[in-house]
């Protein structure tokens, strides 16, 4: 029996085809997470954590922290330049906190201590 294009085998092949380029998508645009400062958490070394990394839209950074030390800010950019906290600001104390990324630079500032000044914050760029 002659196998045309409207054969039993022909549409398998093809919606099978389909589906594996809709997983390839799918896997493609998902989500990462991060964890800031890696094994050391968030930490007066995590301004540089970001380097070599690229973030996208919709990624997950989670803070770990000791919530009695430290805390995470969202700030904007002016927040993060003046160590302060702008009005709208989410501030975040569980001492593991999940953010997600929005597009362009995200700002993260700790308010502890004075920490923010002594270099505890962190920018980082999702495409």
């Amino acid at each position: 029996m002659a196998e045309g294009r409207g054969s039993a085998r022909a549409i398998g092949a093809m919606a099978f085809a389909v589906a594996c380029c809709y997983c390839c998508v799918a896997i493609a645009d998902a989500a990462t997470t991060y964890y800031v400062g890696d094994s050391n958490g968030w930490s007066f070394s995590s301004p540089s954590w970001p380097n070599g990394k690229h973030f996208r839209a919709g990624d997950t950074l989670v803070f770990r922290y000791i919530p009695w030390i430290h805390n995470v800010v969202a700030v904007d950019e002016d927040g993060y330049n003046g160590c302060t906290t702008p009005p709208g600001s989410r501030t975040y104390t569980s001492g593991a906190d999940s953010v997600t990324l929005a597009r362009g630079d995200n700002f993260f500032i700790c308010t502890r201590f004075g920490h923010c000044n002594l270099g505890m914050k962190l920018v980082v760029y999702a495409a």
